[in-house]
């Protein structure tokens, strides 16, 4: 990819020195052109030597974008040569090598060689002071703007490189956080199991059946922690000596969470379908965020009349949609925020998908979290 793009920009630099050069072979052309006319309108018979002089001076404009000052004394030299002669050059190449010079080079240059230019035009009767200034203002305005234009250009490079940067930043964290969160879930189960593990062992000797049902509670959790440890190796975690040991939220309190959305004024109501069953602590954690972010979306970025939460659970995937009929962006990454990315970091993390999309009046967030199967038959509906 990076060999393509470097071809890339060696043909765009290419056509551009292309097009440059041809650009400046017209433009030396239509200057010696006028020069010429300029030096036989008055009647004047036409010579072999005042043609030679002024060809030889257009062409100096040639080189204009590598010397412009060698340029300025050569087309300077060059009507200098055809006053004595007794011709009325009409210095043309003169005018055009001043503009170069003031588009091309510093100010100080420019300012420089503009007053014995002028001057010597004037002196030479071949044009006035307003034509030289006139010349140089028009030179030095094309430089204004090409700076200008380069300096918008840097800009939006360095903007583009920032929003990436804060991107990839935005998504470590959320990756950070993800990450902090099953490390609080993996050690909790650890620590069920070791205390299944030791109490099944002190009561085997007398009640071996309610130690046989202990440590078939113990495997269950003891494969959960494996799929959640699995799930954390594929993250990176930055150290956070501050991180927090609290319990996590499920699925059990997401009626609390609607409930405090309802109390701010949005129209929010929940909907279980399907069989409700204890789910991975990651999956759970994982759908919990999910909605929330989606709820705070809403609120931040609509005002919508109805918001509607639906968690259905079948029989090989959770799926949890947020609708509502705001007409709003919904946080999408479009209106600048971070709120999809995250979402989908979540979804991302338990193997499922997230899709966030506008839909005719409102915005739609439906995440399917993949669970373990039962015997439930899922309705895709």
């Amino acid at each position: 990819m990076n060999a393509l793009l470097r071809r890339i920009r060696a043909a765009y630099g290419l056509a551009v020195a292309r097009r440059s050069a041809l650009f400046d072979l017209a433009l030396a052309t239509i200057t010696t052109g006028v020069e010429i006319g300029l030096l036989f309108d008055d009647g004047t018979p036409v010579a072999v030597t005042p043609i030679a002089v002024t060809v030889l001076a257009g062409s100096a404009l040639l080189a204009r974008r590598r010397a412009p000052l060698t340029v300025l004394v050569a087309a300077c030299a060059g009507a200098a040569v055809l006053v004595p002669l007794g011709y009325s050059p009409g210095g043309a190449p003169v005018v055009v090598a001043l503009a170069s010079l003031a588009d091309l080079r510093e100010r100080s240059v420019s300012v420089a060689a503009l007053v014995p230019t002028a001057l010597f035009l004037q002196s030479a009767s071949i044009s006035s002071l307003p034509v030289s200034i006139g010349a140089w203002a028009l030179g030095s305005y094309l430089q204004t703007r090409r700076r200008y234009t380069r300096a918008l250009e840097d800009r939006a490079a360095t903007l583009e490189r920032e929003r990436e940067q804060l991107d990839q930043i935005a998504a470590q964290r959320e990756r950070t956080s993800i990450a902090r969160e099953l490390h609080d879930i993996v050690a909790h189960s650890v620590t069920v199991t070791l205390i299944g593990v030791r109490g099944a062992r002190d009561i085997l000797p007398t009640e071996p059946r309610v130690a046989a049902e202990t440590l078939e509670r113990v495997e269950v959790n003891a494969e959960q922690s494996l799929v959640e440890l699995r799930r954390i190796l594929g993250l990176l975690r930055t150290p956070d000596n501050g991180a927090q040991w609290r319990p996590q939220p499920s699925l059990g309190r997401l009626d609390e969470l609607v409930s405090e959305y309802w109390t701010t004024g949005m129209p929010v109501r929940l909907e279980i379908t399907g069989t409700a069953r204890p789910l991975a602590g990651g999956l759970e954690l994982s759908a919990y965020r999910i909605v929330e972010e989606a709820l705070t979306n809403v609120l931040k970025h609509t005002d919508p009349t109805r918001v509607a939460v639906t968690l259905h659970y079948g029989r090989t995937h959770l799926r949890v949609t947020v609708e509502d009929d705001g007409g709003g962006s919904g946080g999408a990454e479009g209106g600048g925020g971070h709120g999809i990315r995250g979402m989908r970091e979540r979804a991302a993390v338990t193997g499922g998908s997230l899709d966030a999309r506008r839909t005719a009046d409102g915005f739609v967030v439906t995440a399917r979290l993949p669970v373990a199967e039962t015997g439930e038959v899922e309705d895709e509906a």
